[in-house]
């Protein structure tokens, strides 16, 4: 039986040369590299007639796959090792415990940067601020740690960084089910993520009010969910290149969110959230995205804009500054994109910050171009990051 998305794609290969072009990048984003069929052995011998190989086709137990999440830009360069931040890198994972009450089920692993800078007078009182850092799909933690060089940063800026890890059993492309109506809602890998959280926070000097979160793409969109379902619990959000919150339910669904966000959607799904939560807290966000990304594009950012504002109940009067930043030669020693930059202020507090950046595509801005899925030409996005993260605390 040829399943319904089989005979869409079908549909499209049959349409002209762009829909061709579209056809094979959603075929390959719902089922990945598939092996050809083995032809059987010939019982005599064999005649000098050479078959046809038969057509690929997806095995009945493919796991379908949402790779084009974090599109390299270009074959990663032979990458120069350099000697790793002095702290401490830890590798973990956090499991459900049933004798507390908690829901048995897979583990979550997840590594931890520890600065080695000694902390300052105000740290020592009140522990350190601590980064949860959500990889992109064909991403691993330890590849998303050394391609924002997020821990480098960190090791300075004196921060603990947490980088939870999706299971290969979960999704073959380690992709987050951002997509998922009941992850969504909080359940699936948010409790993991948030297990994960608590588990690092009892067991090191975390200061409980400067708890933030970030991720790229397919993990900017599981970022949002966890925020948008444990609001109390950070100080601030961080989406790069992430896709509307709300949406999508299942693959096909996804695919159009990340092409055409979500628009019947994007004012709803808030309100659902707020619903639940009449005591939502302010949530401040940040916002980056490549003008030219054609994986998740640049219509996911405008109504992430919207959805920030209505979860943050703005008010009509809140003060909207906007300045342009220069970019710098593509082709010298510190490249850089042009970027716009708005803020959104209500009293002192900034509480929306977006960049739209010019010629960045799906990847990390002002990353380790070595290494797929980053962009080394500035701005830089971990900078930006803490930059905004410094001037937010849980109250």
């Amino acid at each position: 039986m040829v399943k319904p998305a089989t005979k869409w794609l079908r549909g499209l290969l049959r349409a002209g040369k762009a829909q061709q072009r579209t056809a094979t990048k959603l075929a390959k984003v719902l089922f990945g590299p598939v092996p050809a069929k083995p032809r059987a052995k010939p019982r005599s011998k064999p005649v000098a007639k050479t078959r046809p190989t038969p057509r690929a086709r997806p095995a009945s137990d493919a796991v379908p796959s949402l790779a084009p999440f974090a599109t390299p830009l270009s074959p990663p360069r032979v990458r120069k090792r350099t000697a790793p931040p002095p702290g401490k890198w830890l590798a973990a994972h956090y499991a459900p415990l049933p004798e507390l009450g908690q829901l048995p089920g897979r583990r979550l692993p997840y590594f931890l940067y520890l600065p080695d800078k000694a902390p300052s007078a105000a740290m020592r009182s009140r522990g350190r601020p601590l980064l949860v850092m959500l990889h992109g799909c064909e991403q691993s933690a330890t590849q998303f740690a050394d391609g924002t060089r997020m821990n480098r940063l960190a090791e300075r800026k004196g921060y603990a960084v947490l980088y939870p890890q999706q299971s290969l059993r979960s999704h073959a492309r380690r992709c987050w089910k951002w997509y998922d109506k009941l992850t969504q809602e909080g359940g699936g890998d948010v409790r993991l993520i948030v297990g994960a959280i608590e588990q690092v926070a009892a067991r090191y000097a975390i200061d409980r009010a400067r708890i933030y979160i970030c991720g790229i793409s397919a993990g900017a969109g599981m970022a949002h969910i966890v925020a948008l379902n444990h609001p109390h619990l950070f100080a601030a959000l961080g989406l790069h290149s992430g896709p509307v919150f709300g949406a999508g339910h299942n693959l096909i669904g996804a695919l159009g969110v990340m092409q055409h966000g979500a628009a019947a959607r994007a004012d709803a799904a808030i309100d659902e959230v707020l619903a639940r939560q009449p005591a939502f807290p302010r949530l401040p966000t940040i916002l980056l995205q490549g003008q030219a990304d054609k994986v998740v594009r640049l219509i996911n950012q405008t109504q992430l804009v919207r959805q920030s504002v209505r979860v943050n109940r703005m008010p009509l009067d809140t003060v909207v500054t906007a300045q342009r930043l220069p970019g710098g030669a593509a082709g010298g020693r510190n490249p850089a994109h042009a970027y716009a930059l708005h803020d959104y202020q209500v009293g002192k507090q900034v509480l929306l910050r977006v960049a739209q950046i010019e010629h960045l595509e799906h990847a990390w801005s002002g990353g380790d171009a070595s290494l797929p899925f980053n962009d080394k030409a500035k701005p830089d996005a971990s900078k930006m990051l803490l930059d905004f993260f410094a001037g937010h605390r849980r109250r």
